[in-house]
């Protein structure tokens, strides 16, 4: 079982970032799935197996979280970046976290 996040980067304030979460190794499409700033840090979004999404309050009309079943992957959309929202974003199943990918937001 294995998560693999893309996409961080370095963007000035008010910009965009669409990060990614490749998964393999179990049945993706039956589970929920979590983005987090940090490791097992503040809870970001969720994507549920029935298509649902849930997100912090902090994010709400900034960030989408989307799910693509065929290609095992989930997306975090993020627009409107802050500084605030930077740090190390990691994807979650269950138990199981990826290494994350960084996100920097500054001038």
């Amino acid at each position: 079982v294995q998560l693999v996040e893309s996409g961080g980067g370095s963007v000035q304030p008010g910009g965009s970032l669409t990060l990614s979460c490749q998964a393999s190794g179990f049945g993706f499409s039956r589970y929920n799935l979590r983005w987090f700033r940090g490791k097992g840090g503040r809870w970001v979004a969720s994507s549920t197996s029935g298509n649902g999404t849930l997100y912090a309050d902090s994010v709400k009309g900034r960030f989408t979280v989307s799910r693509d079943n065929e290609k095992n992957t989930i997306y975090l959309q993020m627009n409107n970046l802050k500084p605030e929202d930077a740090g190390r974003y990691c994807c979650n199943c269950a138990d199981v976290w990826g290494q994350g990918t960084q996100v920097a937001v500054a001038w």
